[in-house]
Protein backbone atom coordinates (compact mmCIF):
# COMPACT_ATOMS: atom_id res chain seq x y z
CA UNK A 1 0.00 0.00 0.00
CA UNK A 2 1.22 3.46 -0.86
CA UNK A 3 -0.01 6.47 1.07
CA UNK A 4 -1.02 8.94 -1.65
CA UNK A 5 -2.01 12.48 -0.80
CA UNK A 6 -5.22 13.77 -2.28
CA UNK A 7 -5.45 17.05 -4.17
CA UNK A 8 -4.75 19.95 -1.85
CA UNK A 9 -7.36 22.38 -0.64
CA UNK A 10 -7.21 25.53 -2.78
CA UNK A 11 -6.00 29.01 -1.79
CA UNK A 12 -8.54 30.90 0.25
CA UNK A 13 -9.33 28.23 2.82
CA UNK A 14 -7.69 29.43 6.05
CA UNK A 15 -4.90 30.89 3.90
CA UNK A 16 -2.92 27.69 3.96
CA UNK A 17 -2.64 24.38 2.15
CA UNK A 18 -4.64 21.53 3.61
CA UNK A 19 -3.84 17.99 2.62
CA UNK A 20 -5.95 14.89 3.24
CA UNK A 21 -4.25 11.48 3.23
CA UNK A 22 -5.78 8.70 1.14
CA UNK A 23 -4.52 5.15 1.00
CA UNK A 24 -4.54 3.57 -2.44
CA UNK A 25 -3.28 0.23 -3.59
CA UNK A 26 -0.54 0.37 -6.19
CA UNK A 27 0.30 -2.27 -8.72
CA UNK A 28 3.56 -3.94 -7.82
CA UNK A 29 3.95 -5.50 -11.23
CA UNK A 30 2.58 -4.85 -14.71
CA UNK A 31 1.03 -7.52 -16.93
CA UNK A 32 4.31 -8.27 -18.65
CA UNK A 33 6.71 -7.22 -15.89
CA UNK A 34 7.39 -4.14 -17.96
CA UNK A 35 7.22 -1.43 -15.32
CA UNK A 36 10.40 0.57 -15.16
CA UNK A 37 11.35 3.13 -12.52
CA UNK A 38 12.03 6.48 -14.21
CA UNK A 39 15.52 7.82 -13.95
CA UNK A 40 15.72 10.29 -11.10
CA UNK A 41 17.85 13.40 -10.90
CA UNK A 42 17.89 14.65 -7.33
CA UNK A 43 18.26 18.28 -6.41
CA UNK A 44 18.10 19.81 -2.94
CA UNK A 45 18.10 23.22 -1.29
CA UNK A 46 18.30 23.98 2.41
CA UNK A 47 18.29 20.25 3.08
CA UNK A 48 15.16 19.60 1.00
CA UNK A 49 15.16 16.71 -1.46
CA UNK A 50 13.12 18.10 -4.36
CA UNK A 51 13.34 14.82 -6.29
CA UNK A 52 13.12 14.61 -10.07
CA UNK A 53 11.35 16.28 -13.01
CA UNK A 54 9.34 13.21 -14.04
CA UNK A 55 5.88 14.71 -13.33
CA UNK A 56 3.78 15.39 -16.43
CA UNK A 57 3.39 18.90 -14.98
CA UNK A 58 7.12 19.51 -14.57
CA UNK A 59 8.57 22.77 -15.92
CA UNK A 60 5.21 24.54 -16.18
CA UNK A 61 6.20 27.35 -13.81
CA UNK A 62 4.14 26.03 -10.88
CA UNK A 63 5.07 23.66 -8.10
CA UNK A 64 2.88 20.53 -8.21
CA UNK A 65 4.49 18.71 -5.27
CA UNK A 66 1.95 18.47 -2.37
CA UNK A 67 4.74 18.66 0.22
CA UNK A 68 4.77 22.45 -0.27
CA UNK A 69 2.35 25.37 0.15
CA UNK A 70 2.18 28.97 -0.98
CA UNK A 71 1.24 31.25 -3.90
CA UNK A 72 3.78 29.52 -6.15
CA UNK A 73 1.79 26.30 -5.99
CA UNK A 74 -0.55 24.87 -8.63
CA UNK A 75 -4.22 25.27 -7.67
CA UNK A 76 -4.48 21.49 -7.32
CA UNK A 77 -1.74 18.97 -6.64
CA UNK A 78 -1.75 15.17 -6.70
CA UNK A 79 0.09 12.70 -4.51
CA UNK A 80 1.64 11.12 -7.61
CA UNK A 81 3.65 14.36 -8.11
CA UNK A 82 5.36 14.15 -4.72
CA UNK A 83 9.09 14.45 -5.40
CA UNK A 84 8.60 14.73 -9.17
CA UNK A 85 8.50 18.49 -9.94
CA UNK A 86 11.96 19.46 -8.76
CA UNK A 87 12.81 22.41 -11.04
CA UNK A 88 9.55 24.29 -10.49
CA UNK A 89 9.46 23.67 -6.74
CA UNK A 90 13.11 24.50 -6.19
CA UNK A 91 12.73 27.78 -8.11
CA UNK A 92 9.58 28.72 -6.19
CA UNK A 93 11.16 27.78 -2.87
CA UNK A 94 14.26 29.87 -3.56
CA UNK A 95 12.03 32.76 -4.69
CA UNK A 96 10.14 32.56 -1.41
CA UNK A 97 6.75 31.84 -3.01
CA UNK A 98 6.36 28.40 -1.41
CA UNK A 99 7.45 26.77 1.83
CA UNK A 100 7.69 23.17 2.92
CA UNK A 101 4.76 21.79 4.91
CA UNK A 102 6.14 20.23 8.10
CA UNK A 103 5.67 16.47 8.22
CA UNK A 104 3.58 16.79 11.38
CA UNK A 105 1.35 19.57 10.00
CA UNK A 106 -1.21 17.43 8.22
CA UNK A 107 -4.75 18.62 8.85
CA UNK A 108 -7.33 15.91 9.38
CA UNK A 109 -10.45 15.93 7.17
CA UNK A 110 -12.78 17.09 9.93
CA UNK A 111 -10.59 20.13 10.64
CA UNK A 112 -10.34 20.92 6.92
CA UNK A 113 -14.10 20.60 6.57
CA UNK A 114 -14.64 23.25 9.22
CA UNK A 115 -13.05 25.81 6.89
CA UNK A 116 -15.47 25.12 4.02
CA UNK A 117 -18.93 26.64 3.64
CA UNK A 118 -20.80 23.57 2.42
CA UNK A 119 -24.08 25.49 2.15
CA UNK A 120 -27.43 23.76 2.47
CA UNK A 121 -29.38 20.79 1.09
CA UNK A 122 -31.67 22.64 -1.32
CA UNK A 123 -30.43 20.84 -4.46
CA UNK A 124 -32.89 18.44 -6.07
CA UNK A 125 -30.06 15.90 -5.84
CA UNK A 126 -29.28 16.45 -2.15
CA UNK A 127 -28.98 13.43 0.15
CA UNK A 128 -28.54 10.90 -2.67
CA UNK A 129 -25.09 9.73 -1.55
CA UNK A 130 -23.23 11.68 -4.26
CA UNK A 131 -21.80 15.19 -4.14
CA UNK A 132 -23.36 17.43 -6.82
CA UNK A 133 -21.47 20.61 -5.89
CA UNK A 134 -18.93 21.42 -8.68
CA UNK A 135 -16.55 23.02 -6.18
CA UNK A 136 -15.48 19.46 -5.30
CA UNK A 137 -13.89 16.59 -7.22
CA UNK A 138 -13.12 12.94 -6.58
CA UNK A 139 -14.65 9.46 -6.72
CA UNK A 140 -17.69 10.51 -4.68
CA UNK A 141 -18.89 13.04 -7.27
CA UNK A 142 -22.01 12.82 -9.45
CA UNK A 143 -21.28 12.26 -13.15
CA UNK A 144 -22.90 15.53 -14.27
CA UNK A 145 -22.40 18.78 -12.38
CA UNK A 146 -24.12 22.16 -12.71
CA UNK A 147 -23.33 25.53 -11.17
CA UNK A 148 -26.88 25.74 -9.84
CA UNK A 149 -25.88 23.12 -7.23
CA UNK A 150 -22.97 25.12 -5.79
CA UNK A 151 -23.41 25.18 -2.02
CA UNK A 152 -26.66 23.21 -2.19
CA UNK A 153 -25.63 19.60 -1.46
CA UNK A 154 -24.06 20.10 1.94
CA UNK A 155 -24.71 16.78 3.66
CA UNK A 156 -23.48 14.58 0.81
CA UNK A 157 -20.41 16.69 0.12
CA UNK A 158 -19.42 17.12 3.77
CA UNK A 159 -19.79 13.38 4.46
CA UNK A 160 -17.73 12.38 1.42
CA UNK A 161 -15.11 15.07 2.07
CA UNK A 162 -14.60 13.93 5.67
CA UNK A 163 -14.38 10.32 4.44
CA UNK A 164 -11.51 11.32 2.15
CA UNK A 165 -13.48 10.66 -1.06
CA UNK A 166 -13.52 14.29 -2.21
CA UNK A 167 -11.20 17.24 -2.65
CA UNK A 168 -12.22 20.89 -2.45
CA UNK A 169 -11.20 22.76 -5.60
CA UNK A 170 -12.34 26.20 -4.49
CA UNK A 171 -14.94 28.58 -5.83
CA UNK A 172 -15.78 28.23 -9.53
CA UNK A 173 -14.15 30.57 -12.01
CA UNK A 174 -16.32 33.44 -13.22
CA UNK A 175 -17.64 33.01 -16.77
CA UNK A 176 -15.78 36.11 -17.97
CA UNK A 177 -12.49 34.77 -16.60
CA UNK A 178 -12.62 31.52 -18.60
CA UNK A 179 -10.45 31.25 -21.71
CA UNK A 180 -12.89 29.42 -23.96
CA UNK A 181 -10.45 29.33 -26.86
CA UNK A 182 -11.79 29.10 -30.40
CA UNK A 183 -14.15 27.05 -32.56
CA UNK A 184 -11.63 24.95 -34.47
CA UNK A 185 -12.82 21.59 -33.09
CA UNK A 186 -14.31 19.20 -35.61
CA UNK A 187 -17.39 19.17 -33.36
CA UNK A 188 -17.68 22.94 -32.77
CA UNK A 189 -21.07 24.66 -33.20
CA UNK A 190 -23.14 21.48 -32.74
CA UNK A 191 -24.83 22.72 -29.53
CA UNK A 192 -22.79 20.32 -27.38
CA UNK A 193 -19.63 21.23 -25.48
CA UNK A 194 -16.75 18.93 -26.45
CA UNK A 195 -14.11 20.59 -24.25
CA UNK A 196 -13.30 18.22 -21.32
CA UNK A 197 -12.59 21.19 -19.03
CA UNK A 198 -16.37 21.51 -18.59
CA UNK A 199 -19.08 19.30 -17.14
CA UNK A 200 -22.86 19.34 -17.21
CA UNK A 201 -25.98 18.37 -19.13
CA UNK A 202 -24.98 19.80 -22.53
CA UNK A 203 -21.63 18.00 -22.71
CA UNK A 204 -20.79 15.63 -25.55
CA UNK A 205 -20.91 11.95 -24.61
CA UNK A 206 -17.33 11.40 -25.82
CA UNK A 207 -14.45 13.68 -24.90
CA UNK A 208 -10.96 14.08 -26.35
CA UNK A 209 -8.04 16.18 -25.13
CA UNK A 210 -7.57 17.54 -28.65
CA UNK A 211 -10.78 19.57 -28.16
CA UNK A 212 -9.54 21.46 -25.09
CA UNK A 213 -9.99 25.16 -25.89
CA UNK A 214 -11.52 24.50 -29.32
CA UNK A 215 -15.31 24.50 -28.81
CA UNK A 216 -15.76 28.03 -27.54
CA UNK A 217 -19.29 28.92 -28.66
CA UNK A 218 -20.96 25.71 -27.48
CA UNK A 219 -19.17 25.71 -24.10
CA UNK A 220 -19.76 29.43 -23.46
CA UNK A 221 -23.48 28.96 -24.21
CA UNK A 222 -23.61 26.11 -21.71
CA UNK A 223 -21.95 28.17 -18.98
CA UNK A 224 -24.19 31.18 -19.59
CA UNK A 225 -27.34 29.02 -19.50
CA UNK A 226 -26.27 27.32 -16.28
CA UNK A 227 -26.16 23.88 -17.93
CA UNK A 228 -22.37 23.59 -17.59
CA UNK A 229 -19.69 24.18 -14.98
CA UNK A 230 -16.03 24.92 -15.61
CA UNK A 231 -13.76 22.56 -13.70
CA UNK A 232 -10.34 23.71 -14.87
CA UNK A 233 -7.38 22.47 -16.83
CA UNK A 234 -7.32 19.09 -15.10
CA UNK A 235 -10.51 18.24 -17.10
CA UNK A 236 -13.89 17.18 -15.75
CA UNK A 237 -13.11 13.48 -16.08
CA UNK A 238 -12.92 11.57 -12.82
CA UNK A 239 -10.05 9.21 -13.61
CA UNK A 240 -10.47 7.48 -10.25
CA UNK A 241 -7.56 5.80 -8.50
CA UNK A 242 -4.80 3.27 -9.16
CA UNK A 243 -6.41 0.29 -7.44
CA UNK A 244 -6.34 -1.93 -10.55
CA UNK A 245 -3.85 -4.77 -10.48
CA UNK A 246 -2.68 -3.46 -13.88
CA UNK A 247 -2.21 0.17 -12.77
CA UNK A 248 1.01 1.97 -13.71
CA UNK A 249 1.97 -0.44 -16.50
CA UNK A 250 1.85 2.16 -19.29
CA UNK A 251 -1.48 0.96 -20.68
CA UNK A 252 -4.98 2.18 -19.87
CA UNK A 253 -7.12 -0.66 -18.50
CA UNK A 254 -10.24 1.42 -17.82
CA UNK A 255 -13.02 0.37 -20.25
CA UNK A 256 -14.50 3.88 -20.19
CA UNK A 257 -11.71 4.87 -22.61
CA UNK A 258 -10.74 3.78 -26.12
CA UNK A 259 -7.93 4.41 -28.58
CA UNK A 260 -4.17 3.87 -28.92
CA UNK A 261 -2.60 2.92 -25.62
CA UNK A 262 -5.45 0.75 -24.36
CA UNK A 263 -4.76 -2.70 -22.92
CA UNK A 264 -5.69 -5.60 -25.20
CA UNK A 265 -8.13 -7.01 -22.65
CA UNK A 266 -10.50 -4.82 -20.63
CA UNK A 267 -12.68 -5.71 -17.65
CA UNK A 268 -15.40 -3.71 -15.90
CA UNK A 269 -13.68 -4.27 -12.56
CA UNK A 270 -10.96 -1.83 -13.71
CA UNK A 271 -13.38 1.02 -14.46
CA UNK A 272 -12.06 4.06 -12.60
CA UNK A 273 -9.05 2.18 -11.21
CA UNK A 274 -6.15 2.95 -13.59
CA UNK A 275 -6.00 6.70 -13.16
CA UNK A 276 -2.31 7.46 -13.76
CA UNK A 277 -2.05 5.49 -16.99
CA UNK A 278 -5.39 6.66 -18.40
CA UNK A 279 -4.86 10.32 -17.47
CA UNK A 280 -1.48 10.41 -19.23
CA UNK A 281 -2.76 8.57 -22.31
CA UNK A 282 -5.92 10.69 -22.50
CA UNK A 283 -3.73 13.76 -22.90
CA UNK A 284 -1.93 11.90 -25.72
CA UNK A 285 -5.08 10.91 -27.61
CA UNK A 286 -7.38 8.47 -25.80
CA UNK A 287 -11.12 9.07 -26.07
CA UNK A 288 -13.24 9.17 -22.94
CA UNK A 289 -16.47 7.36 -23.82
CA UNK A 290 -18.23 8.00 -20.52
CA UNK A 291 -19.60 5.66 -17.91
CA UNK A 292 -19.68 1.98 -18.80
CA UNK A 293 -22.66 0.81 -20.81
CA UNK A 294 -25.13 -1.38 -18.96
CA UNK A 295 -26.01 -4.78 -20.39
CA UNK A 296 -29.53 -3.59 -21.13
CA UNK A 297 -28.08 -0.95 -23.48
CA UNK A 298 -26.02 -3.37 -25.59
CA UNK A 299 -27.41 -4.55 -28.93
CA UNK A 300 -25.78 -7.98 -29.17
CA UNK A 301 -27.29 -8.69 -32.58
CA UNK A 302 -27.79 -12.26 -33.74
CA UNK A 303 -25.93 -15.57 -34.15
CA UNK A 304 -25.26 -15.48 -37.90
CA UNK A 305 -21.44 -15.57 -37.63
CA UNK A 306 -19.61 -18.69 -38.80
CA UNK A 307 -18.08 -18.73 -35.31
CA UNK A 308 -21.30 -18.29 -33.33
CA UNK A 309 -22.00 -20.58 -30.37
CA UNK A 310 -18.40 -21.76 -30.00
CA UNK A 311 -18.12 -20.37 -26.43
CA UNK A 312 -15.86 -17.56 -27.65
CA UNK A 313 -17.01 -14.02 -28.45
CA UNK A 314 -15.97 -13.08 -32.00
CA UNK A 315 -17.48 -9.58 -32.07
CA UNK A 316 -14.71 -6.88 -32.09
CA UNK A 317 -16.94 -4.54 -30.08
CA UNK A 318 -15.95 -6.59 -27.03
CA UNK A 319 -12.69 -7.19 -25.17
CA UNK A 320 -11.62 -9.70 -22.55
CA UNK A 321 -10.35 -13.21 -21.92
CA UNK A 322 -13.39 -14.81 -23.63
CA UNK A 323 -12.98 -12.76 -26.82
CA UNK A 324 -11.26 -14.24 -29.90
CA UNK A 325 -7.67 -13.13 -30.44
CA UNK A 326 -8.37 -11.47 -33.79
CA UNK A 327 -12.10 -10.77 -34.15
CA UNK A 328 -13.11 -9.59 -37.62
CA UNK A 329 -15.31 -6.59 -38.36
CA UNK A 330 -17.62 -8.86 -40.36
CA UNK A 331 -18.67 -10.45 -37.04
CA UNK A 332 -19.98 -7.22 -35.49
CA UNK A 333 -23.42 -8.00 -34.10
CA UNK A 334 -23.29 -11.61 -35.31
CA UNK A 335 -22.15 -13.60 -32.25
CA UNK A 336 -24.82 -12.60 -29.75
CA UNK A 337 -25.08 -15.66 -27.52
CA UNK A 338 -21.34 -16.08 -26.95
CA UNK A 339 -20.78 -12.38 -26.31
CA UNK A 340 -23.79 -11.98 -24.02
CA UNK A 341 -22.67 -14.98 -21.94
CA UNK A 342 -19.12 -13.61 -21.72
CA UNK A 343 -20.33 -10.19 -20.54
CA UNK A 344 -22.67 -11.74 -17.98
CA UNK A 345 -19.93 -13.94 -16.49
CA UNK A 346 -17.42 -11.08 -16.42
CA UNK A 347 -15.00 -12.44 -19.03
CA UNK A 348 -15.77 -9.76 -21.66
CA UNK A 349 -16.45 -6.03 -21.71
CA UNK A 350 -18.33 -3.98 -24.29
CA UNK A 351 -15.90 -1.34 -25.62
CA UNK A 352 -18.12 0.48 -28.09
CA UNK A 353 -19.21 0.52 -31.69
CA UNK A 354 -15.80 1.63 -32.93
CA UNK A 355 -14.46 -1.86 -32.23
CA UNK A 356 -11.25 -3.09 -30.64
CA UNK A 357 -8.85 -0.20 -29.89
CA UNK A 358 -5.77 -2.37 -30.42
CA UNK A 359 -6.23 -2.03 -34.19
CA UNK A 360 -5.38 1.66 -33.99
CA UNK A 361 -1.61 1.80 -33.56
CA UNK A 362 1.66 -0.13 -33.63
CA UNK A 363 3.05 -1.07 -30.21
CA UNK A 364 6.83 -0.56 -30.03
CA UNK A 365 6.85 -2.03 -26.53
CA UNK A 366 9.47 -0.98 -23.97
CA UNK A 367 13.24 -0.97 -23.40
CA UNK A 368 13.59 -4.15 -21.35
CA UNK A 369 15.97 -5.92 -23.77
CA UNK A 370 19.57 -6.24 -22.56
CA UNK A 371 20.50 -4.69 -25.91
CA UNK A 372 18.17 -1.69 -25.58
CA UNK A 373 19.59 1.76 -26.37
CA UNK A 374 22.67 0.42 -28.18
CA UNK A 375 21.84 2.11 -31.48
CA UNK A 376 20.62 -1.07 -33.19
CA UNK A 377 17.10 -2.47 -33.40
CA UNK A 378 17.05 -5.89 -31.71
CA UNK A 379 13.32 -6.58 -32.10
CA UNK A 380 12.68 -9.39 -34.65
CA UNK A 381 9.51 -7.66 -35.83
CA UNK A 382 11.71 -5.26 -37.82
CA UNK A 383 13.94 -5.59 -40.89
CA UNK A 384 16.54 -3.39 -42.55
CA UNK A 385 20.19 -2.32 -42.26
CA UNK A 386 19.62 -0.86 -38.79
CA UNK A 387 18.69 -4.20 -37.23
CA UNK A 388 21.13 -6.24 -35.15
CA UNK A 389 22.90 -9.21 -36.78
CA UNK A 390 21.18 -11.65 -34.45
CA UNK A 391 17.52 -11.16 -33.59
CA UNK A 392 16.05 -13.14 -30.70
CA UNK A 393 12.38 -13.76 -30.01
CA UNK A 394 13.04 -12.83 -26.37
CA UNK A 395 13.65 -9.24 -27.53
CA UNK A 396 10.28 -8.86 -29.22
CA UNK A 397 8.70 -5.62 -27.86
CA UNK A 398 11.89 -5.02 -25.84
CA UNK A 399 13.89 -2.40 -27.80
CA UNK A 400 11.38 0.39 -28.35
CA UNK A 401 13.63 3.47 -28.37
CA UNK A 402 16.20 2.08 -30.80
CA UNK A 403 13.61 0.65 -33.19
CA UNK A 404 11.37 3.73 -33.18
CA UNK A 405 14.36 6.02 -33.79
CA UNK A 406 15.63 3.87 -36.66
CA UNK A 407 12.17 3.60 -38.25
CA UNK A 408 11.90 7.39 -38.21
CA UNK A 409 15.38 7.59 -39.74
CA UNK A 410 14.41 5.14 -42.49
CA UNK A 411 17.03 2.57 -41.49
CA UNK A 412 14.59 -0.16 -40.40
CA UNK A 413 11.01 -0.96 -41.29
CA UNK A 414 8.25 -2.82 -39.51
CA UNK A 415 7.63 -6.22 -41.08
CA UNK A 416 4.08 -5.69 -42.44
CA UNK A 417 2.51 -8.72 -40.76
CA UNK A 418 3.22 -7.16 -37.34
CA UNK A 419 1.31 -3.95 -38.09
CA UNK A 420 -2.29 -3.61 -36.87
CA UNK A 421 -3.33 -2.61 -40.39
CA UNK A 422 -2.24 -5.97 -41.77
CA UNK A 423 -4.44 -7.99 -39.43
CA UNK A 424 -7.30 -5.54 -39.89
CA UNK A 425 -7.29 -6.22 -43.66
CA UNK A 426 -7.91 -9.96 -43.17
CA UNK A 427 -9.07 -12.39 -44.40
CA UNK A 428 -6.39 -13.00 -47.03
CA UNK A 429 -6.68 -15.29 -50.03
CA UNK A 430 -3.86 -17.89 -49.95
CA UNK A 431 -3.86 -17.91 -53.75
CA UNK A 432 -1.43 -20.42 -55.18
CA UNK A 433 0.49 -21.13 -51.97
CA UNK A 434 1.19 -24.84 -51.56
CA UNK A 435 0.61 -25.50 -47.86
CA UNK A 436 1.28 -29.22 -48.19
CA UNK A 437 -0.04 -31.63 -45.58
CA UNK A 438 -0.26 -32.07 -41.81
CA UNK A 439 2.55 -34.58 -41.34
CA UNK A 440 4.63 -32.35 -39.01
CA UNK A 441 5.01 -33.43 -35.41
CA UNK A 442 3.72 -29.95 -34.56
CA UNK A 443 0.72 -29.95 -36.90
CA UNK A 444 -2.66 -28.80 -35.58
CA UNK A 445 -1.25 -26.91 -32.60
CA UNK A 446 -2.77 -23.58 -33.75
CA UNK A 447 0.59 -22.05 -34.70
CA UNK A 448 2.32 -22.27 -38.07
CA UNK A 449 5.53 -24.36 -37.94
CA UNK A 450 6.46 -23.96 -41.63
CA UNK A 451 9.71 -21.88 -41.83
CA UNK A 452 8.57 -20.26 -45.08
CA UNK A 453 6.35 -17.96 -42.99
CA UNK A 454 6.90 -15.19 -40.45
CA UNK A 455 4.57 -13.35 -38.12
CA UNK A 456 2.85 -13.47 -34.72
CA UNK A 457 1.06 -16.66 -35.82
CA UNK A 458 4.31 -18.51 -36.49
CA UNK A 459 6.09 -20.78 -34.02
CA UNK A 460 9.10 -19.42 -32.15
CA UNK A 461 11.37 -22.29 -33.22
CA UNK A 462 11.16 -23.45 -36.86
CA UNK A 463 12.75 -26.42 -38.64
CA UNK A 464 13.43 -26.89 -42.35
CA UNK A 465 11.94 -30.37 -42.15
CA UNK A 466 8.51 -28.84 -41.50
CA UNK A 467 8.27 -27.07 -44.88
CA UNK A 468 4.83 -27.83 -46.34
CA UNK A 469 4.03 -30.13 -43.41
CA UNK A 470 1.73 -27.92 -41.26
CA UNK A 471 -0.96 -27.06 -43.77
CA UNK A 472 -4.05 -26.50 -41.60
CA UNK A 473 -2.34 -24.26 -39.05
CA UNK A 474 -0.48 -22.19 -41.64
CA UNK A 475 -3.44 -21.69 -43.95
CA UNK A 476 -5.65 -20.55 -41.05
CA UNK A 477 -2.98 -18.14 -39.80
CA UNK A 478 -2.39 -16.81 -43.31
CA UNK A 479 -6.10 -16.14 -43.90
CA UNK A 480 -6.31 -14.35 -40.51
CA UNK A 481 -3.38 -12.07 -41.34
CA UNK A 482 -1.14 -13.51 -38.63
CA UNK A 483 1.65 -14.73 -40.95
CA UNK A 484 3.10 -13.83 -44.34
CA UNK A 485 5.67 -15.44 -46.63
CA UNK A 486 9.27 -14.63 -45.70
CA UNK A 487 9.97 -13.88 -49.36
CA UNK A 488 7.39 -11.06 -49.24
CA UNK A 489 8.98 -9.32 -46.26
Amino acid sequence: MVNTRSKVLAGAVLGLLLSVGLAMPASAQGKLDKNQSPATTTSSSAGIDFGSNTSRYADDGECDDPRFAGPGMAVETWGENEGHDAADCRAAFEAGTISEIPADAAVDPATAAAAIDFGDDSSVWANDGECDDPRFSGPGMAVELEDVDIGRDATDCRTLFEAGSLNFRGEPQAADDIDYGDDTSEWALDDECDDPRFTGTTMSAELEAVDIGHDSTDCRAGIESGALSYVGEQTSIDFGDDASRWANDGECDDPRFSGPGMAAELEQVDSGHDATDCRALFLEGLTFRGQEVTQADIDYGNDSSDWANDDECDDPRFSGSAVAADPLTENIGRDATDCRNAVENGSATYIGEEGAPAVATFDYGNDTSKWANDGECDDPRFAGPGTAKKLLDADEYGDATDCRTLVEAGEVRIIPVYTPEFAAAAPYDPGNIAFGDDSSTYANDEVCDDPRFVGPGAATVLFEEDIERDAADCEAAYRAGRIMLVEDV
